[in-house]
């Protein structure tokens, strides 16, 4: 049994949640979100709160319970506050600014790395500190993983990008005899 399907799902005032034919829509202040979902999980909206049910109790609807509430959940958190992560790029020469629809970044290569920001996010770029903003979980943590990932932090000078709190295991260097 899921202990995460289980629970019962409030949805805040000023938020609006429909299910119709396998679409899930959650509309509040930030925007709008719709996502699908397999018939094999019934979504009940009643009274303020939403509960999610599985229709046949196999080894994938269980899965699938608790993955759906969870998505139900992030919809709603993000239709209300939006969701944000911060990148921190740290090393002498490296740079990042926002120009139009592009993250560029100075990363030590010999070209500048264009990313282009996708359509939903709020990106801003100041004294190295990368920070996306957005409604959709999903799209702000894969944005930001990808950026993350054209400059891993490395473990000498600890130089590279990292998210705002994720701690570097710090390696010690030569020894000279």
């Amino acid at each position: 049994m899921s202990r995460i399907g289980k629970k019962i799902i409030a949805i805040p005032a000023g938020t609006e949640v429909s299910f119709t034919s396998g679409v899930l829509t959650v509309k509040g202040s930030q925007g709008t979100l719709s996502k699908t979902f397999k018939g094999d999980i019934l979504v009940n909206i009643a009274d303020g709160n939403v509960t999610l049910s599985p229709k046949i109790m196999n080894l994938e609807n269980k899965a699938l319970w608790g993955t759906y509430a969870s998505h139900v959940m992030n919809m709603i958190t993000g239709v209300t506050t939006p969701f944000t992560k911060k990148l921190i790029l740290e090393g002498i020469g490296y740079k990042s600014e926002v120009k139009g629809t592009n993250l560029v970044l100075a990363l030590g290569f010999s070209h500048p790395v264009n990313v282009p920001i996708p359509e939903g996010l709020k990106v801003t770029a100041d004294k190295n500190v990368i920070t996306v903003t957005g409604i959709d979980k999903e799209v702000v943590g894969e944005f930001a993983a990808s950026v993350r990932a054209l400059k891993k932090p490395e473990p000498y000078k600890g130089k590279g990008m990292r998210y705002d709190g994720e701690v570097i295991k710090r390696k010690q260097g030569k020894k000279t005899a």
